[in-house]
C-alpha cells in the first residue's frame, strides 16, 4: 500500500487502490490460516469458538472495613432520653470550642427530634476540655457538673445549653449568673465551683476518652463507633439507623 500525505489536514491518509490491493491480500491470508488453525472459526451462533478474547467478570470495589466498635463507658455522666432507649451516644465534648457549639445549633435539634424524643436513642454529654487552647473550658465543664450535682440531669442540661448559647463568656463570674438565671441555689453552685470539687470528675472523663481513641472536640461514640468532628446530621442518621437496625 502507498500512503500520501493530507498537507492541509497534517494527516496521514491511503489511496483507495491501494487499499482495495491491500485488503484483498489481508483477507486471503486470514482465509488460509482459517483453514489450518481454526482461529476465526465460528460457533452454533455466530460466536467465535477460539480466538477470541474473553472479558474478565468485574468484581465490585472492595469495601473498606468498618471501625470496630469500641466499649465506652456512660460512667455517671448526664444523660438525656429514654434510659432504655436501644442506641446510645456518648459525647466527649468542650464548651469552649466552636465546633461542638456548631453540633449543638446545627446537628443536635435534629438528633433530639427525630431520635431522642421519639425514644429511639439516648445521649450521655462527657467532658473532654482542651484546657491547652481553651482556659475557660476546664471551669465551664466544671460548672456543668455542679449544676448536675445539684439539680440532677436536668439541671446540668440547662446549663449545658447556656453556655453554648454563650459561649464568649465563659469566665467564673458568668458561670456563676448562668447558674442562678437555671434556677439554682447560687451559694451552693459558687462552693462547689469555687472548690474544685468537680475538678476531678471532669479529668476522669477526659482521661477516659483519650483510652478510647479521642484526639479531638466534638467526638461521638453510636454504640460505640466513633463520629469524629462536627458532622452533619446525615452521618449521625446513617450510623444511628445502622445501629437501630443491627
Amino acid at each position: 500500500m502507498s500512503e500520501e500525505k493530507n498537507e492541509e489536514s497534517g494527516a496521514i491518509t491511503i489511496k483507495k487502490d491501494s487499499l482495495w490491493k491491500g485488503a484483498t491480500f489481508v483477507f486471503a491470508a486470514l482465509l488460509v490460516i482459517s483453514l489450518f488453525t481454526g482461529g476465526f472459526g465460528l460457533g452454533k451462533n455466530g460466536v467465535p469458538t477460539t480466538g477470541a478474547a474473553v472479558a474478565p467478570t468485574p468484581t465490585a470495589n472492595p469495601t473498606a472495613p468498618t471501625p470496630s466498635a469500641v466499649k465506652v463507658s456512660i460512667d455517671d455522666d448526664a444523660m438525656t432520653g429514654k434510659k432504655d432507649a436501644k442506641v446510645t451516644i456518648v459525647e466527649f465534648s468542650d464548651y469552649q470550642c466552636p465546633f461542638c457549639g456548631r453540633f449543638w445549633t446545627d446537628t443536635l435539634p435534629q438528633i433530639q427530634k427525630n431520635y431522642i424524643d421519639t425514644g429511639k436513642v439516648r445521649l450521655v454529654f462527657r467532658d473532654f476540655p482542651l484546657n491547652s487552647i481553651h482556659p475557660f473550658a476546664q471551669k465551664a465543664a466544671e460548672a456543668a457538673e455542679c449544676a448536675g450535682e445539684q439539680g440532677g440531669d436536668s439541671a446540668y442540661f440547662k446549663m449545658h445549653d447556656k453556655m453554648f448559647a454563650n459561649q464568649g463568656a465563659l469566665d467564673v463570674a458568668s458561670l456563676k449568673k448562668y447558674a442562678q438565671e437555671s434556677g439554682l441555689d447560687a451559694t451552693k453552685f459558687a462552693t462547689c465551683l469555687d472548690s474544685g470539687a468537680m475538678t476531678a470528675e471532669v479529668q476522669k472523663d477526659s482521661t477516659e476518652g483519650q483510652n478510647y481513641g479521642v484526639q479531638g472536640t466534638p467526638a461521638f461514640f453510636v454504640d460505640g463507633r466513633l463520629i469524629s468532628g462536627a458532622q452533619p446530621f446525615a452521618a449521625f442518621q446513617s450510623a444511628i439507623d445502622a445501629a437501630l437496625a443491627a
